[in-house]
């Protein structure tokens, strides 16, 4: 018996779920997957190649790499298009920051060496850093990840850069919202421990499928009492903290660190693990 045995645990995420799911089964945990997103690959996407074009049309100054599964997917999208190396070379000429590890071994496998990196893997530090550099009049190209970001592109823009914004995946409501639905239902019920969230966007959408529920006030006062929820890191736990809910995060915002985090919360510490 593993030391969540009895518990149940509700998780959102997409990607990596399987290893999220494996991992936490293995700990005798009951897990309710009920995605609230799915990542969709845009290799064929017009706006991803004339974004591409715009960054291969001139010198770039400054890089930002927010994601190392964006930057990978834009790359791979150029290759498809015969731009690969060309585009390379324009991104390793540039003065790259990356918003933590994962984007930062991201560009190192492809030669790119980073000028900085977020200590704190948000892009407020990622975008934050970038105004302190004297950006007028110079072009940034900002690789995003699943949605927009115009609170910070446009601040560069107002600081008077040039930016080219890369979007080589865009997040979109999955095409079976059941599990979502029935795990906002489960909460209501008393029937989830915790909730377990990895990106801002899975955390955001169900708690609009709560409010669509037509009892938003009392699942949210459910979160941080009796569910616990468990957030990969400060950006994850946004939606929430927006309303107050308190969350708890593990020191690295790893998976793995996430599972470790759940089970000394909610775990038996006398089960065999």
């Amino acid at each position: 018996m593993g030391e969540l045995a009895g518990v149940t645990i509700g998780i959102t995420a997409e990607r990596r779920a399987a290893e999220f799911i494996e991992a936490l089964e293995r700990k005798g945990a009951t897990v309710r997957h009920a995605p609230t997103l799915r990542i969709v690959p845009l290799p064929g996407d017009e706006r991803l190649k004339a974004a591409t074009g715009d960054v291969l049309s001139a010198e770039v100054d400054l890089l930002a790499v927010t994601t190392g599964a964006g930057f990978r997917g834009w790359l791979d999208a150029a290759r498809e298009w015969g731009s690969e190396p060309r585009l390379l070379e324009r991104l390793a000429a540039a003065r790259v920051l990356v918003r933590g590890p994962k984007a930062k071994g991201a560009v190192r496998a492809r030669g790119i060496t980073e000028y900085w990196s977020a200590e704190s893997e948000t892009n407020r530090e990622l975008f934050a850093r970038l105004l302190d550099e004297d950006i007028a009049g110079r072009r940034i190209a900002v690789q995003l990840h699943g949605q927009p970001l115009p609170e910070y592109t446009g601040a560069l823009r107002e600081a008077g850069a040039t930016v080219v914004e890369v979007q080589p995946y865009r997040w979109e409501w999955p095409s079976d919202l059941a599990p979502a639905r029935e795990l906002v239902a489960g909460v209501l019920a008393g029937e989830v421990r915790a909730l377990a969230f990895t990106s801002a966007p899975a955390t955001a959408n169900l708690l609009t499928l709560a409010r669509e529920s037509g009892r938003f006030g009392e699942f949210l006062a459910r979160l941080g009492t009796s569910v616990l929820c468990a957030c990969v890191g400060p950006v994850t736990a946004g939606p929430l903290a927006e309303l107050g809910v308190p969350t708890v995060q593990p020191e690295r915002q790893r998976l793995g660190a996430l599972v470790k985090l759940l089970a000394a919360e909610l775990g038996d510490p006398t089960a065999t693990p």
